[in-house]
């Protein structure tokens, strides 16, 4: 699955095209590596959103199958790491 049809798929944005303009400002980083949106997320993969007041990690547990998901089954999806 593209990474910005990830974003929006388990919640972490709330559109897909906002998840395209942070990773075209070069905000999104799989594994450490600034992305395109076309790069693909596989189970395991590291994504880091930068924010203006700091940045959050998450790991890839699942590719989800739909379209979006029941943010009450993120959990499922991702998990946030400190």
């Amino acid at each position: 699955m593209r990474i910005d049809k990830f974003l929006n798929a388990v919640n972490i944005t709330k559109r897909r095209t906002v998840a395209q303009d942070m990773i075209t400002n070069g905000v999104v980083l799989i594994n450490g590596k600034v992305v395109k949106a076309s790069k693909g997320v596989e189970v395991g993969d590291e994504i880091e959103v930068v924010y203006l007041k700091g940045s959050k990690k998450y790991l890839v547990l699942l590719i989800p199958t739909l379209k979006s998901t029941p943010k009450s089954q993120q959990e499922l999806y991702i998990k946030e790491l400190v």
